[in-house]
């Protein structure tokens, strides 16, 4: 597997993101070794909540929700998936699949850090890789909270607008990645904010993973990551812990994506979900206050509940 790395100097003076870089050297599982990003902010020794972005972003995405939850007293977690940010990126779309790609996050994450009474909040592809992550080891995980995500198993009709993207992600001879994040916030981004997100990608070779990614999103049954998620899904289906639903009132991909988890899993039962007004598919840029909030309400509800019990 050919590999390449972004350069350092492309990360200098981003606005908002003064975190510190951690590594971690994984092996690939059919050919040799690759480097992944990610921040580790807040106490050492607090309960962990891991952020895990989608497509196209990196964690530069959780730059305003981290300060938020390290302040109230927590460990926050938050990789570059393979191909982004700071990870290392192949070369070739087939070396990109579902499967590789939570394996990845599995060794260079969670068991490179031995995450334990964690809490997962996922979006995009964070949450199709976390809540496998999740499902694959339910004891290392006290509550989920997602947005604008899903499970897909291949059965369920996808949106026109995801098969609009997924289209478009393939044919499109320009992939401008700020663009991209630019046009799914409500909040106008930056100058300075979309050449962040164009940080990993000094030209179209860095962007395999990127462009491949809305391909290897289950749409038939027949995938070949249908049956692990539906594997996932029988876990969540027994699922007692806190699960909360926050998805965008604005985000034609994902609308209606929290009603799957409502219907099957019970731990979303008696849950403060909500619907995040004014925000896009990037809620996190749209509403990060919001959502660090309900993270911070969940764990805090949970202490509560221990104290008293």
């Amino acid at each position: 597997m050919q590999t390449l790395r972004t350069p350092d100097e492309r990360f200098t003076e981003l606005p908002g993101y003064p975190f510190a870089a951690n590594y971690v050297e994984i092996s690939d599982q059919d050919d040799g070794t690759l480097r992944v990003h990610y921040l580790d902010e807040g106490p050492p020794d607090a309960a962990p909540v891991l952020c895990i972005h989608g497509e196209p972003s990196w964690s530069y995405l959780y730059r305003k929700m981290i300060p938020l939850l390290v302040a109230a007293g927590h460990r926050v977690i938050a990789p570059d998936l393979v191909g982004f940010g700071k990870s290392d990126k192949p070369t070739q779309k087939s070396d990109y699949t579902y499967e590789r790609h939570v394996a990845w996050m599995q060794e260079a994450i969670i068991d490179h850090l031995d995450l334990r009474n964690a809490t997962f909040f996922g979006q995009d592809w964070g949450g199709l890789i976390g809540l496998r992550l999740v499902a694959e080891n339910p004891d290392r995980f006290d509550r989920v909270v997602i947005g604008n995500t899903g499970l897909p198993t291949g059965t369920e009709r996808a949106s026109d607008a995801f098969m609009a993207w997924q289209k478009f992600s393939q044919t499109t001879p320009v992939f401008d990645i700020g663009f991209l994040l630019s046009s799914a916030t409500v909040t106008d981004l930056t100058e300075g904010e979309i050449t962040a997100y164009n940080a990993p990608f000094p030209d179209d070779s860095y962007k395999e993973g990127a462009r491949i990614f809305p391909s290897l999103v289950p749409t038939r049954p027949d995938d070949p990551a249908a049956e692990a998620n539906k594997e996932a899904w029988k876990v969540f289906e027994r699922w007692e812990k806190p699960f909360i639903t926050c998805f965008s009132d604005s985000d034609p991909v994902t609308a209606g994506g929290d009603k799957p988890f409502l219907e099957s899993v019970p731990g979303t039962r008696g849950q403060p979900h909500a619907t995040v007004a004014n925000a896009h598919h990037f809620f996190q840029e749209d509403a990060a206050p919001q959502l660090a909030q309900i993270v911070i309400d969940a764990l805090s509800a949970d202490a509560d509940e221990n104290t008293s019990s």
